[in-house]
Formats: structure tokens, C-alpha cells, sequence
């Protein structure tokens, strides 16, 4: 098989997808805020406003005191970045925050007080059954059931349910175990800038200092810093978890994860097993893959070219490979496939961003 890189069409599934998927007629957003706007996220975000069928009267920056007064480009302009305060959103149709959990906390409810609509990137509301956690691609009718806050999903769950979503609506899924191979992006921009430095000391015979992540990241690879649980599993873990549990809706899916942090800038991979209700041959996924939206297949078996980081980044699509029959489940019910997909982009950015135009659709 050779590698092949899939021009996906629009589901007809239902009007809000459609309108989602073509996005041909431009929309108006008369006030939109970015908050944590200077962050890796908030960078990106910007990156990728401008190429959305998006026409943004007013764009509000919004970041901590440090960063106020910084000149940020957005297209043709430049925007200048104020800081977060309690009377931030007053005007403010819809809002991106992208400030981490405590921000979230703090100034989401004052945001949807004044009137506004926010998706948030941190973990702080994901789980709340109020709040919807929405992948476009997957849950698109569970963000027009809002009460003010939408929450993004973590990026592992998202990059790793892309492609797992499409083959369950066909053969339910009964287990996944997946191992991820998380890039510094995930822990921001400062540990991006960190995984450079130290990689530059070391080339140089020095050492490293580990700052921002709690162990040398360059040259090394090590588990996900986030608490470990009385169940032992990690904080990162247990969000594919749960949060994969919420966005299909479905808690009889047997899952569990191995989550760990590689010397990669900014695209995770993972490498994940599945267990289907009935068997299935990497031939009938690789068809069903072929038409799911935000899937490339990088699956040549010949050539040995499958899905990396360094050709994930700055992708929208999650790219999907490895894609063979998993020989301990003689049933034939077993896959396993790699992945790679942008944290910054997809994993982040990019699906909120899609939520914001499922909105204004």
C-alpha cells in the first residue's frame, strides 16, 4: 500500500456537521477574545483564525499583567495584548481560553456572567456534566448544548479518538490500550524553549537543568509529569480515560494508558491496540479511514514510511499507520495502528477553534 494522503468531503450526517465540515460561507464574530493569547496555544490559535471562513470585527487579546502591552500580528493588523482582569469581557461574544486550569476557574464563570460564550483548553470543566467536552468530528451536536463553557478535550484523547471514533460508529469498540509519546509541547511553550536549551547544553558537554519539566527532557525519555494516582495511574492517564468515556458516551469501553513524555517539540504520537465486537481485517479499517474527516493515512508497508512527529506538526489532520492485525487475539477482532497528530493544533488550537465555527454555523 502506498502512502496516501485523503481529500476528505463533508459527512451528510446532520445540518450542524454539514455546516462544520464545508465551511464555505464566511461568518461574522463581532467580538472575540483569546485568552493566554501569548502562550503556545494562544500563538497558534492566532496562526490559524485567519485561515477559517472567520470575519472577526474585534479581536480582544488577553494575557497576564507581563505580557500586557505586547503587539501581537492577526493577519493584516496588530493587536495589542491587555491583561486578564474581572472586567475583561464585557462585549465579548465568544472567548478562547488557553491560560491553564486556574485561569479557567477564575475568570470562565465571570466571562459567561457578562454574556459570553467560552471553550476552554484546560482540564477545569471536562468532567463537569454540565459542560460538554466536544471533538467536532465526533460530538458536534453536545456544543450547541452549552450553558456558557465548552471544554476542549485533552490532546492525547483527542489526537488518540480521531481516528478510533469513525471505526467504532462501524464495529463497536470494546477495548482500547494505547501508550502515548508526548511532545514538550504539551507542557507549553517555556518547555518547548527548555527541550532546545538543554539539547543545545548537552551538544555542547554541558549540563542539563531541568526547569520547567521535573527531569532532563532532552536525550531522554520519561513518564508523564502529572500525580499519580492511589490507582496508579498518572493524571494524564486517567483524563484518556474518562474523557474518552464522555465524548462517546459509552463507559462499557474497557480502557487503559501508558502515558509518556519524549524529547519532541510539538506533535504526539501513540501507539494503540483495539479490541472490536466483531472481527475486522486492516484492510476493512484502512476503507473506513479513507473517509474519515481528519485522518491521513501514512501507511506504506513497502517503503517502511508511517505516521512520525516531525510530519505531524503544523497538520491538521491526525495521520494514521502501522495499521495491521494484532496476532495475540486470534479471533481476529484485534488492530493495532501508530498515530501522530499536532498537540498545538489539532490537539488544541485547531478543534477549538472548529467548535467556535460549529457556533457561528
Amino acid at each position: 500500500m502506498s502512502q496516501t494522503h485523503v481529500q476528505t468531503t463533508p459527512s451528510p450526517m446532520h445540518q450542524i456537521r454539514n455546516a462544520f465540515l464545508t465551511g464555505k460561507s464566511q461568518r461574522m464574530i463581532k467580538n472575540l477574545a483569546i485568552v493566554g493569547a501569548t502562550g503556545a496555544v494562544g500563538v497558534e490559535a492566532l496562526q490559524i483564525l485567519p485561515q477559517k471562513p472567520l470575519k472577526i470585527e474585534n479581536l480582544t487579546l488577553l494575557a497576564s499583567p507581563k505580557s500586557a502591552g505586547k503587539e501581537i500580528a492577526f493577519g493584516a493588523q496588530t493587536v495589542t495584548v491587555k491583561a486578564l482582569t474581572e472586567n475583561s469581557f464585557a462585549g465579548i461574544d465568544y472567548a478562547i481560553f488557553s491560560a491553564g486550569g486556574d485561569q479557567s476557574k477564575k475568570f470562565a464563570p465571570i466571562a459567561v456572567k457578562a454574556g459570553c460564550v467560552v471553550i476552554d483548553n484546560s482540564s477545569a470543566f471536562r468532567m463537569d456534566p454540565d459542560v460538554p467536552l466536544v471533538i467536532p468530528e465526533i460530538n458536534p451536536d453536545a456544543a450547541r448544548a452549552h450553558k456558557g463553557i465548552i471544554a476542549n478535550p485533552n490532546c492525547s484523547t483527542i489526537i488518540m479518538n480521531i481516528p478510533t471514533w469513525p471505526l467504532h460508529q462501524v464495529n463497536p469498540i470494546q477495548r482500547i490500550v494505547v501508550s502515548t509519546y508526548q511532545a514538550a509541547s504539551g507542557a507549553g511553550a517555556a518547555a518547548m524553549q527548555e527541550l532546545k536549551s538543554q539539547s543545545a547544553d548537552i551538544l555542547a558537554g554541558k549540563a542539563a537543568t531541568p526547569k520547567v519539566l521535573p527531569v532532563q527532557c532532552a536525550f531522554n525519555v520519561f513518564s508523564h509529569n502529572t500525580p499519580i494516582g492511589k490507582d496508579g495511574y498518572n493524571t494524564e492517564e486517567r483524563k484518556m480515560i474518562d474523557e474518552t468515556h464522555k465524548i462517546f458516551a459509552d463507559t462499557s469501553i474497557a480502557i487503559t494508558a501508558t502515558c509518556i513524555r519524549v524529547p519532541v517539540l510539538r506533535a504526539h504520537s501513540e501507539s494503540i491496540n483495539l479490541t472490536f465486537t466483531n472481527p475486522i481485517t486492516p484492510d476493512q479499517v484502512r476503507e473506513i479511514l479513507k473517509s474519515a474527516k481528519g485522518v491521513t493515512l501514512v501507511d506504506d508497508q513497502q517503503e517502511n514510511i508511517f505516521p512520525m512527529p516531525i510530519t505531524a506538526s503544523g497538520n491538521d489532520d491526525v495521520l494514521v499507520g502501522r495499521i495491521r492485525q494484532d496476532v495475540s487475539q486470534p479471533d481476529g477482532r484485534g488492530i493495532e495502528m501508530f498515530i501522530s497528530g499536532d498537540q498545538l493544533r489539532k490537539g488544541a488550537a485547531l478543534n477549538a477553534i472548529q467548535i467556535l465555527e460549529l457556533l457561528t454555523s
